[in-house]
């Protein structure tokens, strides 16, 4: 049996050193590409915070259970000194936990730091998808040391993040769950693995590993287990050498021309594919996020404009971290340097056509997405709202110029297939209400009570016209932050996922955090974001006039900003400090049938395991966060569904911490000890089979 690696992390904050160096190459710790006078939006916590041992609310006793089977297990314990105080605030929790929103009356889970995925009492989970699992028709069962990357190319692929889950057309017990697999660790995947030399099948596996599944899943409608189905006819994958079609207003650009597609409307795969959204024509759309860094030699480039380019998203110069360089010319900018504007795309995909051709949709702009969350204006024309994550990047939409057919008739899937290649593309302007020296850093309400303010939607491009002077229409949708900074947007605290309420309309952004906030030469504070040096971040919430996403003007607040109750600087929308879960690095959201906000985090700045957390964002409970699970060491959680009896969750890069390897394994999760950690998908239940939080 392997020995567990102690629990290290290198990097400030929650995420470890192994995180930030295989998902996005390293790049809090490269100079911030946005070098321009922008203002600055969002400022979240003012120093390290006094931190709690457990939620003075929060329940003692959790079930959990093990990989496969139900096993009932006590949640971690408190240190000794807060004992006393857990066993209080546990009955107490029990006997108020009813008083929560609907939908979130459970007791909340105990921060911990357990190697498991730990739920709320009463609740059950199975492991629906593990990395390596066959899902397409003679893919082989996973074997650890018989990687290939044609068995690879029919499994389950590595580091599931955002998903989504369809019903499937006249099958009654199945869903169609479509989860995108951001990047890969090779040295958690590897025996022996070195970064410096890594072998050609290696990196084919990794192409393979990257990407998306689609797979069909069985649903025990009794309770809330799933599994999933492999060989259906709808299972797909989608990798890092699938042929994608170019849409809209940028296809065929010559900056989008290579040796290999001189057309520049043909590209081979997708990368790093983050957060989405569901279209209401039944298309599952997902964002390139963190591509700059499977890219190597942009300091070769000559081109003034491309190098300028290649600059503001973060190309770092010499070799790539995974060398794919070596075996694919495409990686390598001193030979093709188009190929890395050929991704930082919103994709689209029919996920009930296995041989259809995805989209990369350039009339969306080029950043690193991470989300595409839609809305319908009043008149019938899709939204998108889209987070560009990298400190002190901005927000955008899109405002699609035609109305969705209604209707799955032919005429109707053709038209809405085009509803988002034509349409104006914005950013986002943030101002405050509050005078300037209310706003010190330290997280205070300024005099008002509420952090708030307005904003504008500026417009960059519409179909062939560009609105930024000095810019083409393609200059702006291919260096989409470039354009932006000329127009004047709003600096963001790392605008990571965003989702409008299905109930009020209002739209969500979650704010993981920005350390450098305020620091010397940085952007200063402002109503948007607080607090200097923001380690925990906040969620944003946005009001389009008159409620109608069409529109170009906008009022907000901030809805909560994260971090220990205890913390002075913490807001949880006005509910009382002391009868809400710590949240720290808010990172995907969702909601719930009942109008409640679900958030999972990343980076979990208090030291504590990430974890998925309700909150009500509306009623006298309005801003009680409740947390419901936390997964196990080195974890993130992503993706999550919210269902009327199931809770879905995508365990991201467990045992990825600093100095973690395939022969020193951080955590034993899921299959326990020898066996390899494998990034999955977990379905949670009551285990009366009731709704969640009912």
């Amino acid at each position: 049996m392997r020995n567990l690696l102690p629990l290290i992390s290198s990097h400030p904050g929650g995420r470890s050193a192994l995180t930030c160096r295989y998902r996005c190459g390293d790049a809090c710790f490269h100079e911030t590409p946005n070098t321009s006078g922008n203002a600055y939006v969002g400022d979240v916590i003012a120093a390290a915070a006094s931190r709690r041992s457990l939620l003075r609310a929060g329940a003692v006793m959790t079930v959990a259970a093990a990989t496969g089977a139900v096993a009932i297990e006590r949640a971690p314990q408190a240190s000794a000194a807060s004992a006393d105080a857990a066993a209080t605030a546990g009955s107490a929790a029990a006997a108020k936990h009813n008083k929560a929103a609907r939908g979130l009356r459970f007791s909340p889970v105990a921060p911990n730091t357990e190697d498991t995925v730990v739920v709320a009492e009463g609740h059950d989970q199975n492991v629906v998808l593990r990395w390596g699992d066959p899902i397409l028709r003679g893919a082989p069962a996973f074997d650890p040391a018989k990687q290939s990357a044609k068995a690879q190319a029919g499994q389950f692929g590595y580091n599931n993040d955002y998903m989504a889950v369809l019903d499937v057309p006249g099958e009654r017990d199945h869903q169609l769950l479509v989860v995108n697999h951001e990047y890969t660790d090779e040295v958690l995947m590897f025996a022996g693995y070195d970064p410096e030399n890594p072998t050609r099948e290696q990196a084919e596996i990794g192409w393979a590993a990257h990407g998306l599944s689609v797979v069909v899943t069985a649903e025990e409608r009794r309770l809330g287990r799933l599994t999933a189905v492999p060989r259906h006819h709808l299972n797909r994958r989608i990798t890092a050498t699938t042929p994608f079609e170019v849409s809209g207003p940028a296809a065929g650009s010559e900056l989008l021309r290579t040796s290999a597609d001189r057309s520049g409307k043909r590209i081979l795969g997708t990368l790093n594919n983050c957060g989405g959204g569901i279209t209401p024509w039944g298309t599952v759309l997902s964002g390139e996020e963190n591509f700059n860094q499977y890219f190597a030699n942009p300091d070769k480039v000559t081109d003034p404009t491309v190098k300028a380019g290649l600059k503001r998203y973060g190309f770092e110069d010499g070799a790539s971290e995974r060398k794919w360089e070596r075996f694919d010319d495409r990686f390598d900018l001193a030979k093709e340097p188009n190929e890395a504007h050929r991704f930082g795309w919103v994709i689209e995909v029919d996920p009930f056509d296995p041989d259809s051709t995805p989209r990369k949709l350039t009339a969306l702009g080029r950043f690193k997405h991470e989300a595409a969350e839609p809305r319908l204006t009043t008149d019938g024309r899709p939204v998108l709202y889209m987070g560009d994550d990298e400190k002190f990047d901005y927000f955008y939409k899109f405002v699609s110029a035609k109305r969705m057919m209604k209707g799955n008739s032919r005429t109707a899937r053709e038209h809405n297939r085009t509803l988002l290649d034509e349409g104006t593309l914005y950013v986002a302007k943030f101002t405050g209400d509050s005078p300037s020296a209310e706003i010190d850093g330290s997280g205070k309400l300024p005099k008002d009570g509420e952090f708030d303010g307005a904003g504008e939607w500026i417009p960059l491009a519409c179909g062939d016209r560009s609105f930024v002077e000095g810019m083409t229409a393609e200059e702006v949708y291919v260096f989409t932050r470039l354009a932006a900074d000329k127009a004047g947007a709003t600096k963001m605290d790392r605008p990571e996922d965003v989702e409008p309420s299905p109930r009020t309309g209002r739209v969500y952004i979650a704010l993981t955090n920005n350390t450098d906030r305020g620091k010397e030469g940085k952007a200063a504070v402002d109503e948007a974001n607080p607090r200097n040096a923001n380690k925990h971040g906040q969620i944003l919430e946005l009001t389009e006039r008159w409620n109608n996403p069409g529109s170009t003007r906008f009022n907000w607040r901030l809805f909560l900003v994260c971090g220990d109750p205890e913390d002075p600087s913490t807001y949880f929308g006005g509910f009382p400090k002391d009868q809400v879960s710590p949240i720290s690095c808010p990172d995907n959201i969702t909601f719930d049938a009942h109008g409640n906000l679900w958030i999972s985090t990343d980076g979990n700045a208090l030291g504590n395991h990430d974890g998925l957390f309700g909150v009500a964002t509306a009623g006298s409970r309005r801003g009680q966060v409740k947390q419901f699970l936390t997964v196990p060491n080195g974890a993130e959680t992503c993706g999550p569904i919210v269902q009327e009896r199931r809770v879905l969750v995508a365990v991201q890069h467990p045992g990825e911490l600093h100095g973690a390897s395939v022969e020193k394994p951080a955590s034993t999760w899921p299959d326990g000890p020898g066996k390899l950690t494998r990034p999955s998908v977990v379905s949670v239940w009551r285990r009366d089979g009731g709704d969640i939080g009912a």
